[in-house]
């Protein structure tokens, strides 16, 4: 009895062995170029919007300053981006982060751009669920020399802001359920509020492969 105890906890083992190794080793974000370069004000493009939403690229937008200048940097003002591109015929992400980082300096006097994209932005429906998702990348380029100082990625759900409806339970409950919380989304349009949570996962320092702290924050070089 004992030696087929031993036998199946050995198989169990190496069962979670494998799998550990197919899961392959943690990837971690090189931090070399970025610490040489050491921005200290960085201009935060448009995002690209590769949603059916047109307000993702506005909505993430608006949300993106805060962590950053919690993160110890100095940010170039939104409004003044804007319409410094717009005075000059550029009037789409596309077209503003087309524009050379050198070209961007000299307007801006920026030491790093951050180029961000949107890949989910909105209500996601489904048979017996619905929920607001936003999803998102950037990457840092130092404007003196192009180089990618960073990248990165963040996702959040409105189901972690809380403020579901139960209506009940089983199958139709669930259907009634995904119903009422489809048209609470429709009508509230939370996916500001969940675009500010992507926002602090992509863009927080100190997170695991997160930003650098910047040079106005306490824990500037602690990392």
């Amino acid at each position: 009895m004992l030696k087929v105890i031993s036998l199946k906890l050995l198989s169990v083992v190496s069962v979670l062995g494998l799998l550990a190794a197919c899961a392959g080793p943690v990837q971690h974000v090189d931090y070399t170029a970025f610490k040489k370069s050491q921005p200290r004000s960085i201009l935060v493009l448009p995002p690209l919007n590769e949603t059916s939403d047109v307000k993702a690229t506005s909505g993430m937008l608006s949300q993106m300053t805060l962590p950053l200048a919690e993160a110890g940097y100095y940010v170039m003002p939104v409004a003044l981006m804007d319409e410094t591109f717009r005075q000059n015929g550029l009037t789409t992400p596309a077209d503003v982060q087309q524009v050379a980082p050198a070209k961007l300096r000299e307007i801006f006097g920026a030491d790093a751009a951050l180029y961000p994209k949107v890949t989910q932005y909105g209500s996601i429906y489904t048979v017996i669920d619905s929920t607001t998702v936003v999803a998102a990348s950037a990457k840092l380029v130092d404007l003196k020399t192009g180089d990618v100082l960073w990248e990165g990625t963040g996702r959040a759900t409105g189901k972690e802001l809380g403020g579901n409806v139960n209506v009940g339970f089983g199958l139709i409950a669930a259907l009634a359920q995904a119903a009422v919380k489809q048209v609470a989304h429709t009508l509230s349009d939370d996916s500001h509020d969940v675009a500010g949570l992507t926002s602090r996962r992509l863009l927080s320092a100190g997170l695991p492969n997160g930003l650098l702290y910047g040079p106005h924050s306490p824990k500037y070089g602690t990392d």
